[in-house]
């Protein structure tokens, strides 16, 4: 039997890049005026929550689901009006921090593209005029 391919979670150091990558975005985070309205006054609960799944999502351990159950991240995010220009915000603060902690190929092309992905499907609030929209 073959070995397996090591996961992304491993490409990517493990648990002590994960953690440094949530540090890093949730300091951005902090920076940005807007966005950082629409988190909690306490981010060290989120940014737990944002360790054990990003962790997991990409190969690690599963204790986001241990803990929490299914990630439901639509659900999860419905109470904070996230429109398309906190959703770009949030990526360019997401892959910056990919960036800046030096996640080295290939889990940094496929961490991008996951965030890439997951962004824009976050969005719950819509503007007139905004793009996409078909009605504005």
């Amino acid at each position: 039997m073959s070995q397996e391919e090591p996961t992304i979670y491993e490409l990517a150091g493990g648990a002590p890049i994960f953690q440094r990558l949530v540090d890093v975005f949730y300091a951005k985070v902090e920076a940005d005026k807007s966005l950082r309205a629409m988190f909690p006054d306490d981010l060290e609960p989120g940014k737990r929550w944002q360790f054990l799944f990003l962790s997991q999502v990409f190969g690690g351990p599963a204790t986001y689901s241990q803990e929490r159950g299914h990630p439901r991240l639509r659900m999860r995010h419905g109470p904070f009006p996230i429109d398309e220009a906190a959703s770009r915000a949030w990526l360019a603060y997401m892959l910056a921090a990919v960036d800046e902690v030096g996640i080295p190929e290939p889990a940094r092309s496929a961490m991008r593209q996951y965030f890439e992905r997951a962004a824009p499907h976050m969005i719950n609030t819509y503007r007139p005029g905004m793009a996409g929209d078909e009605m504005g």
